[in-house]
Formats: C-alpha cells, sequence, structure tokens
C-alpha cells in the first residue's frame, strides 16, 4: 500500500516546463534502408537539404536552455520530390526518435543535435 501511495503522490507532482532555447541549425542523420548508407546532415534553420528523393526542410531546433548538447529536438517538414503531399511535418526529439518518425519505405531520418554557431 506505502509504495502504491509512493506512486500517487509522484504522479500527482506538478511537472515543471523546462526552459529551452533555439539554435541557429541542427544535425540529423539520414540512412538509407536498402544500401545501408547512412550520413550526417547538417543544416540551418529555414533551409532544405536533400536526401535521396527526400527535400527535409528543418524549421527550428531547440535544447534546454544552457546545455546545447542535450536532448534536441527539431520541428520538421519532409516530402518527396514531386510530390506536394507532406510524409513528416512536426517535432521529432533526439532522445527519442521513435515518438514521432517519418515513415518511409527507404528512408529514416531523425534528429542529433542543435548547432549553436
Amino acid at each position: 500500500m506505502r509504495k502504491i501511495l509512493m506512486m500517487l503522490a509522484i504522479m500527482a507532482a506538478p511537472v515543471q516546463a523546462q526552459q529551452v532555447a533555439s539554435a541557429e541549425g541542427g544535425v540529423l542523420r539520414a540512412l538509407d534502408k536498402v544500401s545501408g548508407v547512412s550520413r550526417d546532415v547538417e543544416m540551418r534553420r529555414g533551409e532544405t537539404a536533400r536526401v535521396g528523393n527526400l527535400n527535409v526542410t528543418m524549421n527550428e531546433c531547440r535544447y534546454p536552455s544552457g546545455n546545447p548538447a542535450g536532448d534536441a529536438f527539431a520541428e520538421l517538414e519532409i516530402v518527396e520530390t514531386g510530390d506536394e503531399n507532406r510524409l513528416f511535418a512536426g517535432w521529432m526529439i533526439a532522445s527519442a526518435p521513435a515518438l514521432s518518425a517519418l515513415e518511409h519505405p527507404r528512408y529514416d531520418i531523425w534528429v542529433i543535435r542543435c548547432t549553436t554557431s
């Protein structure tokens, strides 16, 4: 019973918002699942990079204030070349890439870190 009460107390504790900072850009990792080749793609905020037949736009990259090497999260838009439908639009989190992932038969793309300069 005591264990249950402790768990309820922990769950009821207020969650504090983490202070974050915006970065100038970030680093993504792209894996071609057919060839097995991966590469890192360094991007600036607002830039679009090509990964195979995908166009990846980084709208924002944020990290915990005072810890640029900390858990990055980036807002991305990913479309296939020649197709206006978005394959992905939203936030990807470096520490939990499967939480919000690109669903594509050939490519995996995930956030590695933000860059501050």
